[in-house]
């Protein structure tokens, strides 16, 4: 199995828009309403508005590839928004990591975090932090095993009208 991590282009948008579609169902299907599923979908991960992202010199995208085709994707962002006590840092947010569940099993998570951590550290940030849903016990595990701790807080991150809550997780790097 050969991978390769490469950046995301405008170019990637139409195969970006379908992975991230894909994953997120994946992943969440089964904890809202079928009706809340679609809305979010188009809400966050329709084609314009990932053009859009992806021509954010800023907001980071990167494919992991098996044999040259997009198996999981990361985004990264120094981005404060949705949690401003990160202000105090140099603070990189991973806000999203997926994996095509045909691919699940195959340690191409822990390559892209490994990833991750390794830019962020060469970019001179301090801490990398993500939210990941409360009842997510599978990725709860992985990030704890990445190294990751609670910070105690959280944020509601609804899909649709379903409510649900994310708690912060922070990897702080040593300077």
């Amino acid at each position: 199995m050969n991978t390769t991590i490469r950046r995301a282009t405008l170019k990637d948008a139409v195969v970006l828009s379908a992975l991230s579609k894909k994953t997120f169902y994946d992943t969440f299907t089964g904890t809202c309403t079928e009706d809340d599923m679609q809305q979010f979908l188009q809400a966050y991960f329709d084609l314009d508005i990932v053009k859009k992202e992806l021509a954010n010199e800023n907001d980071l995208y990167f494919f992991i590839e098996v044999d040259g085709v997009p198996a999981g994707y990361l985004r990264l962002m120094e981005d404060y928004s949705n949690f401003p006590l990160m202000k105090q840092w140099k603070a990189l947010e991973l806000k999203r990591i997926y994996i095509d569940k045909l691919y699940h099993g195959k340690g191409l998570a822990q390559v892209l975090m490994t990833f991750a951590e390794n830019f962020a550290k060469e970019k001179k940030f301090e801490v990398l932090w993500l939210g990941v849903w409360e009842h997510n016990n599978r990725a709860i595990r992985f990030y704890e095993k990445m190294g990751f701790k609670d910070s105690g807080h959280t944020h509601d991150f609804p899909i649709g009208n379903t409510p649900q809550r994310d708690n912060w997780l922070w990897k702080f790097f040593e300077g």
